[in-house]
Parts: C-alpha cells; sequence; structure tokens
C-alpha cells in the first residue's frame, strides 16, 4: 500500500509564560503495509587533548575511551527520519541545529524529521555555539568554542549518515522489553528535616544524605529493538540517570552507560545506542563512592539491565509508522541574578572565572533565542512511543508522558537542545534544592511542556 502522508496543524492556546503560548502539531504517518527500511551510522565525536574543553571549560588530559554519535535513519519511501545520541555533555542553541541541520542535509530530509540527544556524560564536552561570539565582544574573554573543530565534527558525522543510505535494510517488526536497574539511580533531591532540600550530588561524601531512601525514580530500562522477521537490526535503550561518575576530572569517557552499551554490541554484534531520560533529579550519589571499582559495578548492573530487557522483549508487526512535531516556546527566567542584565555584567567581567563567564554567556544566549521555538519530536512505531525531549527534564515529566499514552511502550530521551539546563516542576523553585539554581527558562514552564508533550502522545 503506498505510504499516505497525514498533515496536521492545529492551533492549542494556552494562559502561560510572557503571554500567550501557541502550540501546533504536525504530524508525518505511513499506513501499514508501506517498505520500512533502517540505517545505521556513528561517528568519533573524541574531542582533541588540550582543544575543545570538556565541561564549563575544562582541558582534556587523556582519552580513556572513544565518545561516538551513534544514530538511525528510518525510510518510509516518502519520508527520512534520523534519531542521534551523542556522548556529550550537552548541544544549546546553535550547536545543537547545526548537528541537527548537517544530518537533515546529509539524508536529503527536513531539519523538523531530525533529532539529536546527548547523554549527558561530564567527561564529554557542554558547547553553545552562540555563546562564543558572545564572549568575543568582551574584554579578554575565555575560549569556551572550537567552531572549526565543531565545523569539522559534524561535516563527518553528515558523511556518516549519507553513507549509511548505502545500506538501508528493510524491518517488518518491533521488540519492546524493560527490565528493573539494580542499584544505580537514586533522587538528587532528599528532604531535609527542616523541610529543605538536600542535595544528593552525583558524588556525596555526607553519609547520611547518601543513605537517604532512592526517593522517586523510574527504575526500569527499556529496550526497542528493529528486526527483520528474527534478527534484530538495532537496539534503542533508555534509562533515567546522570551518567556520572567522576567529578572534575580531565579524562575523557563514555562512563558506565558507555561501558554497558559497547560491550553489548560486541556480545550480540547488533548496533546498540543509549538514551538518557528524564534524569535532571535522578543522580547515582546513594550508590557511588568515586572509585573505578563503583564505576565498573555500575557498568555491569546496567549490561545485566539491557540484558535482561532484551531476553524480555515481545514482538509485533510494525504496523504505522507517525512522526510528530510541535514547536514549544518557553520564556527565559528574568528572577535575581537570572536577570539577563545581571548575566551580562557576569560574562563582561574579566575578573570573573572563566567558567562563569561562559555559563552567563550561554543564560544570555538562550535569553535572546526566546523567539525561537524548541521543538519537540515523537515518533510511534505500532503501539512504541519514542519521546524527544529538551533540557535537563526532571524524572516527574517522564512519568508524566507515560500516564499520557496508557496502553503504549513509552520510552524517553531527555537532553536534547540542552539550552534551557534544567526545566523544573513549578513547584521545587519554592522547595529549593539544586535544580532550580541551573534552570534557564521561567518557573512557570512546566505545564506548557505537559501540553507539548500531550499532543505529542494523543491518539488520533
Amino acid at each position: 500500500m503506498r505510504a499516505s502522508i497525514v498533515r496536521v496543524v492545529g492551533a492549542v492556546l494556552f494562559a502561560a509564560l510572557c503571554g500567550t503560548f501557541s502550540l501546533s502539531s504536525r504530524c508525518e504517518a505511513a499506513n501499514a503495509g508501506t517498505a520500512l527500511r533502517v540505517a545505521t551510522f556513528r561517528c568519533d565525536v573524541t574531542p582533541p587533548l588540550g582543544g575543545l574543553p570538556l565541561i564549563w571549560l575544562l582541558p582534556a588530559q587523556t582519552i580513556e575511551d572513544p565518545l561516538w554519535a551513534k544514530g538511525i535513519v528510518l525510510d518510509d519511501g516518502r519520508q527520512r527520519y534520523v534519531i542521534c545520541a551523542v556522548d556529550w555533555c550537552g548541544l544549546c542553541n546553535s550547536s545543537h541545529r547545526l548537528f541537527r541541520r548537517k544530518l537533515a542535509e546529509a539524508v536529503s530530509t527536513p531539519i523538523s524529521l531530525v533529532t539529536v540527544h546527548c547523554v549527558h556524560q561530564h567527561t564529554a564536552p557542554y558547547i553553545d555555539g552562540d555563546a562564543q561570539p558572545l564572549l568575543d565582544r568582551e574584554e579578554n574573554p575565555p575560549r569556551y568554542v572550537d567552531a572549526k573543530f565543531l565545523d569539522e565534527l559534524t561535516d563527518r558525522l553528515a558523511r556518516a549518515a549519507r553513507d549509511s543510505l548505502a545500506h538501508l535494510e528493510p524491518f517488518d517488526h518491533i521488540g519492546c522489553g524493560e527490565a528493573k536497574v539494580d542499584r544505580v539511580a537514586a533522587n538528587r533531591r532528599v528532604p531535609g528535616k527542616d523541610g529543605k532540600m538536600q542535595v544528593r550530588y552525583s558524588l556525596t561524601k555526607d553519609p547520611k544524605v547518601r543513605a537517604a531512601a532512592e526517593g522517586n525514580i523510574d527504575p526500569m530500562l527499556k529496550t526497542v529493538t528493529l528486526a527483520r522477521g528474527q534478527r534484530p537490526l538495532v537496539r534503542l535503550h533508555y534509562y533515567a540517570t546522570h551518567p556520572q561518575s567522576y567529578y572534575n576530572d580531565a579524562r575523557v569517557s563514555a562512563d558506565f552507560v558507555g561501558f554497558a552499551r559497547d560491550r553489548l554490541e560486541r556480545k550480540e554484534n547488533v548496533f546498540e545506542i543509549y538514551f538518557t531520560g528524564c534524569a535532571g533529579n535522578i543522580t547515582v550519589g546513594k550508590y557511588n563512592d568515586g572509585t573505578p571499582a563503583t564505576r565498573e559495578l555500575f557498568a555491569q548492573r546496567i549490561l545485566a539491565a539491557m540484558e535482561a530487557a532484551v531476553t524480555a522483549t515481545r514482538w509485533a508487526p510494525i504496523g504505522r509508522i507517525e512522526w510528530r512535531t510541535v514547536p514549544l516556546r518557553l520564556a527565559p527566567r528574568t528572577d535575581g541574578k537570572y536577570a539577563v542584565e545581571e548575566q551580562r555584567r557576569v560574562m563582561a567581567n574579566p575578573k570573573a572565572s572563566a567558567s562563569d563567564r561562559a555559563r552567563a554567556a550561554v543564560c544570555v544566549s538562550t535569553a535572546e533565542r526566546a523567539g525561537t521555538p524548541f521543538e519537540l519530536t515523537a515518533l510511534a512505531l505500532g503501539q512504541v512511543r519514542l519521546l524527544h525531549l529538551p533540557g535537563e527534564c526532571l524524572i516527574e515529566f517522564q512519568q508524566f508522558a507515560q500516564r499520557a499514552a496508557p496502553g503504549c511502550f513509552v520510552a524517553v530521551a531527555a537532553y536534547g537542545d540542552l539550552a534551557p539546563g534544567y526545566i523544573c516542576p513549578q513547584r521545587d523553585f519554592a522547595e529549593g534544592g539544586y535544580e532550580p539554581t541551573a534552570c534557564r527558562v521561567a518557573p512557570d514552564s512546566e505545564r506548557p511542556l505537559k501540553d507539548a508533550i500531550q499532543v505529542l502522545l494523543r491518539e488520533e
């Protein structure tokens, strides 16, 4: 049956942020029976030693293991769709769009049909290409972004995606499975006796804070497999925790989630991709002592959950494929030190630390792009829903998404465009804790984000 393209354009108005929030959805769908094909691609995205810095200007001194960008191209006979995960800490604003644009051009598809997510390892770069020009206007600017390296890297990534088109393979079945991860994730927000939030960082020394209960997490690792008949072609894994076992370490590494992913790929000889879910308030701090032995334990536990999810996989014919795109506008934060003029003062201050100036420049660049929406997307494959979100969303948004599509297998990838920083439930700003201090969008962003999720996941 010939693929049919369904376009749905609607407007839903919400009273939110600074005025009226408008949301429209665009849908691309192919009927069951359409010939579906998939190709996989990878590209080494390891930064050079002493070159493009790791998170907040930390120069790389040692490369423990390579960082990868890994993705798939789906072809339904009418359109191509790209889903890519990058072993970097974050891509913001024009840097995120640069990755998406070059991938879109490489496979001849609209940029709205391309989603790119960082895995969010902290032994990796965190880049906002719009920040460096802002810094360059000021006295003695820090070197935060290597534009030449980014351009060359994204050209290599685009070539890898384009070359993959020669290896598109038909697929006709989708599998979904999940398994509980043992002793890895715990909530970072630990209520204290005084009612204020204590912070359980990825590496926490306070034994009382470490000993607190895991708190609200999603303990399940979810795995989605695309297959031809009974032969798996690619597996997509989703789990919500900060993949950060070391702190302020100049050794480049994909960390424990990368270790687990790569080991399973070698063992199965199946292309494996890992996505971090809504892990804004989820860390390994309850179980982490910062040692290499514990990092290895985390890798083993993630790998065990991946293998268990593969074993638990349930299969179905692929059925309908549908891609939805929703533009979401989030107002910049304006309270206190987060006001853009205050951030400009920090950015311009040559006596401020280089990392503080770079952080301030990211805040300014995010405020300046306020009129440009974030593009949220979702891919429906039969009863499977792959949801793609920006920012460091807190776990509550992942749980909301799972409730929004009852009867469906919902897997969530956050850490798309990281310009918003943390996206928190509104109550968190009153409760305190770390996450609201690293949020670059207005405290009332919760409702518009949830509205967008509902549009992406609703049944027609």
